[in-house]
């Protein structure tokens, strides 16, 4: 019957500052930069993969290499089998679940917020193909 379906989530972990320190040359500039004295704090995206443990229509449980602040707000993209979305979460928990040679490996559940009636619907019809897959 084909393969079987499939989740995978990616998580936008918290953000980082990074700059390179190379100069640009003046004549390619077309506007003045204005150098920052001390810090000022921004923010990037980085999509990083994570395994789902488990799916439920409000949630998830899932791994990922590196910490997800509790009460925290990410987008997380969902492909199920094959369809992509991305939706919205809040972080309930998180908590060592394992250490092994590579690193640490957290474990999080994720409470769905603000969830299109589109993906729970998606969501909802995944888990029913889940399911009947599992009872053939």
């Amino acid at each position: 019957m084909g393969q079987p379906p499939t989740a995978v989530m990616a998580v936008a972990p918290a953000p980082c500052v990074l700059y390179s320190g190379r100069p640009m040359s003046e004549d390619r500039r077309e506007n003045e930069r204005v150098e920052m004295l001390g810090s000022m704090p921004g923010a990037t995206t980085v999509i990083q993969p994570l395994g789902v443990k488990e799916l439920s229509r409000r949630g998830a449980q899932v791994e990922t290499r590196f910490a997800l602040p509790v009460d925290s707000l990410r987008e997380f993209r969902l492909n199920l089998s094959g369809r992509s979305m991305v939706v919205k979460g809040r972080v309930a928990h998180c908590h060592v679940s394992e250490v092994d040679p590579e690193g640490v490996i957290y474990r999080a559940g994720v409470e769905f917020v603000d969830l299109p009636e589109r993906a729970l619907s998606a969501i909802s019809d995944f888990l029913d193909e889940i399911k009947a897959g599992r009872k053939s």
